[in-house]
Order: structure tokens, then sequence, then C-alpha cells
């Protein structure tokens, strides 16, 4: 069926989606000390997992297992090694910079289209963004040095970028393999299975597994596990089934403003001048790579992918 165009309703949804989604990162950083980053990424991906895996039981979708295992394999791997950089990235930046440097996936995700498929090339404009982002990086890298608390800042900046590869990654085998015709949640349950086993098993190696319950871990994990990792992908598969995918898309770049503006209100973050103008580069780049889905769908109609989440 032919998409819509995105209406007050959308938009209204996708606001709330993107707040939820700018949330992630301050939700785990606010009981670090209770339950490592990783674990509680690895814990939440578990939790959801079992969730969707029912979902997906009773809408009989696990008949299309058979015909998407290996990339779904290869999606779970990719969406697993992302979560390990979030989780150990989140121990050393803060959470209003992963939210930026975790949204650059764009960037990656388009770089690899552009390798692998025809019609995905990059034209000139899209390469300003690409080269407006990186230039965005560096800025916001430079004359980076030690935190208060004496941890190199600059690299957990990095894990974030690293992990928003990995994130590039994973769109760019769903969109180039059977699962883009497959079931949202069966991909979804491929990733969430993947972030479970592989971050929770990084937290085992590292010696992450100290948990302190407390009345904030768990609404924290409730949080990142139903609201995050179900309710917010389901709907916005939903929208996704309904509207023009590009004109959603360029909705969710309000979810790393949003994820700095949390950073800052509720854990007080301190943003440098540098990394403010990195970020407004960044976002003006992601953008501009953007922005061709957007003028191509006002002329054709678009089919519903299912992004990395």
């Amino acid at each position: 069926m032919p998409r819509k165009p995105i209406d007050a309703f959308a938009v209204s949804l996708m606001v709330v989606l993107c707040v939820i989604w700018g949330m992630q990162q301050v939700a785990i950083k606010l009981v670090a000390a209770d339950m490592s980053p990783l674990l509680q990424v690895g814990m939440r991906s578990g939790v959801a997992a079992l969730v969707i895996a029912f979902i997906v039981l009773v809408r009989r979708e696990h008949a299309a297992l058979g015909g998407t295992w290996k990339p779904g394999l290869l999606v779970g791997t990719l969406f697993g090694l992302e979560f390990i950089f979030i989780g150990e990235g989140l121990r050393f930046t803060n959470a209003s910079h992963m939210a930026i440097f975790l949204y650059t996936a764009p960037l990656f995700a388009a770089l690899g289209l552009h390798l692998m498929r025809p019609e995905e090339r990059l034209n000139m404009v899209q390469w300003a963004g690409i080269f407006a982002a990186f230039a965005g990086v560096v800025l916001s890298f430079a004359g980076r040095g030690e935190s208060a608390a004496g941890t190199l800042v600059w690299l957990g900046d990095l894990l974030g970028i690293l992990a928003g590869a990995f994130w590039g990654a994973t769109t760019v085998v769903v969109r180039g393999s059977k699962l883009s015709d497959s079931p949202a949640s069966l991909t979804l349950l491929y990733q969430l299975l993947g972030g479970f086993l592989l971050a929770s098993g990084a937290a085992a190696a590292l010696g992450q597994t100290e948990v302190r319950v407390t009345p904030g871990l768990l609404a924290s994990l409730g949080f990142q596990s139903i609201i995050v990792a179900v309710i917010s992908y389901l709907a916005w598969f939903m929208l996704l089934r309904t509207y023009l995918a590009s004109r959603l898309g360029v909705l969710t770049f309000l979810t790393p403003i949003f994820g700095v503006i949390a950073g800052v209100v509720v854990l007080s973050e301190r943003l440098e001048a540098g990394f403010v103008l990195g970020a407004l580069l960044i976002m003006g780049g992601i953008l501009l790579v953007s922005g061709r889905d957007v003028l191509l769908r006002r002329r054709q109609c678009s089919t519903p992918i299912v992004p990395s989440t």
C-alpha cells in the first residue's frame, strides 16, 4: 500500500518517541553505580527479546526464520557489538556526547549503501554532508582531555562513533538481505538476542557483574526494557507501515537534541564550546546526507524499511 505523508498525529507521536530515545543514555548513566552500563544494555535486551519473541509466536511470524537466520545472525552480531561500544563508552563519556556520536549511524549506512547498491549512490550534496559531519567530529575532539573524574572522555566519544558505525552496518545488512522483506518484529528479535548475548557476555568477561538492587535501578531497567526496547520500537514500526519512511526518518534527528538536553538538565553535564559546534556540524551533515530521500519521495511512493534499533 502507498504510504501517506506525515500528519499531526505522526509528528506528535514521533516527538514522543524521540524524547524516549533521547533519554536512553541518561537512564543508563543515572544508575551506573548500581549496575554497569554494559550489563544494563545486555539485561534490557534480554527482557525485551522475551516480549518480542512472544509477539512473533502469536503472529506466527517465526515461519520466516528458515530463510532469514543467516542475515539475522549477522545483524544480531553487529547489533551486539554496537551495544558493547555503547555500554563501555558510557563509562568514559557523557550521555549527551553519546547521544550525538551514536547518531552518526546514518552516515556510515549511507557510505555502505553507496558501495553496495547502485541506486544508493551519493551525490555531491550528500558528499558535502559527509565531509561536514567528519569536520564536526574532528572539531568536537579538538583539545579533549580528561574529565573531572579522571577518565578519558575522548575514548568514550570514540566508542560512541564505533557504536554508530556498527549501527550503520546493521542497516546496510538489513537493506541488502531477506530481512528487508521480513516482519519487523522478527528483525528486532534478531537484534535484541544479539545485544543480550554479546553485551551480557562481555560484562561477565570484564568482571562487570556486580549489581546493587535499588528502586532507581528497577525503574531504569523497566523504562529501558519495556518503554524503549518494546513499546517505542513497535510504535515506530506501526508508523512505518502507514507513513513515508523518509519523512519519519528526518524527524528522528530530534533524538540527539533531546538526548543532549536531558544530559544537561538531568545529569548536569557541561557542554564544551568545541563539542557544541562539532555537534551542529554533525547534525547538519546528517541532514544533507538524508535529504535526497525526502526529495525523491515527493515524486514516488515509498515502501517501509526496517531501521536498526
